[in-house]
């Protein structure tokens, strides 16, 4: 990792518990000589003076990234700095319930960024996809996920029926509420809950996992990472289908549109907690081995 000169800090808004750590690392980082700029909401919950950068901008005015908040708010992170093109590192400071990619805590936070200035720290590549939603030919959405696109029916639809091909090659139709396509990171989110596996991050696959199927034979999936997948909707009846990105934005389809998903051009670079693998994080959070 190159030297680091000036880092962002962002926290999970109304958090208000974050503004003295917010504050202190500000101080802490001031002190040996590193350039501080607060996003901008950020900087208001901690009552802030200094640079300040929108979301949206945070990726290209720094070149590292603190992170005080839930998976949600290093979700939207995540995919900001894709939106961007970037390529700078985001350490997830746990301010959230569960906290599978936010996984560093507060005690925790000190020695992690001790790691990241002395170019020591654990850095993982955690893939993204990219989805398109293609609409009479046209590309009508284009979105990067960390975690997941999901594909699903409206509360009081019927079950849909999708037809789901992997490089051109048919593979089912999926009778079910609908079809998550994870990536190994998004396999601890919608996945697990659906019934999918937990695969580790360091896994070059996309999952394909039903939800709630029609047929007991269809079963989640693991193909390639580098695989292209199109799901394509049967909406002869009157179904509301939806496709959904990250849980964070989405629109409602119409018949004939496809869901392409590939690997992104760039993954995210998620600093890990120096002194705790994967392994240990799962135990800690699905609480296995406790009696």
């Amino acid at each position: 990792m190159a030297r680091v000169s000036r880092v962002g800090l962002v926290a999970k808004q109304r958090v208000e518990a974050a503004a003295a750590v917010l504050n202190e690392l500000a101080r802490w980082l001031t002190a040996r000589g590193i350039g501080v700029v607060f996003e901008t909401e950020t900087a208001y919950l901690a009552g802030a003076q200094g640079e300040t950068a929108s979301k949206d901008d945070l990726p290209k005015a720094c070149d590292f990234i603190v992170l005080l908040g839930g998976d949600g708010t290093l979700i939207g992170m995540a995919r900001r700095i894709a939106s961007a093109a970037a390529n700078v590192p985001v350490a997830g400071v746990n301010f959230g319930s569960l906290g599978f990619l936010t996984e560093i805590t507060l005690e925790d936070l000190y020695p992690s960024l001790e790691a990241v200035l002395n170019g020591v720290a654990p850095i993982e590549d955690r893939m993204m996809l990219r989805a398109q939603t293609v609409r009479r030919g046209q590309t009508f959405a284009d979105e990067l996920v960390l975690n997941d696109v999901v594909i699903t029916k409206a509360a009081l639809s019927r079950i849909i029926e999708l037809a789901v091909s992997v490089g051109g090659d048919s593979v089912m139709r999926v009778r079910a509420d609908g079809l998550i396509v994870a990536t190994p990171t998004g396999s601890t989110a919608y996945n697990l809950a659906a019934g999918g596996p937990i695969v580790h991050p360091e896994v070059d696959a996309i999952l394909l996992t039903p939800i709630a199927p029609h047929m007991l034979t269809n079963r989640p999936l693991m193909v390639d990472g580098s695989s292209e997948i199109s799901v394509v909707p049967d909406m002869n009846g009157n179904e509301e289908v939806f496709v959904t990105f990250d849980g964070q934005s989405g629109h409602a389809l119409q018949s004939g549109d496809t869901i392409v998903v590939r690997r992104a051009a760039h993954p995210l670079r998620l600093v890990r907690a120096p002194n705790r693998s994967y392994f240990d994080v799962l135990r800690q959070k699905l609480k296995w081995g406790e009696r």
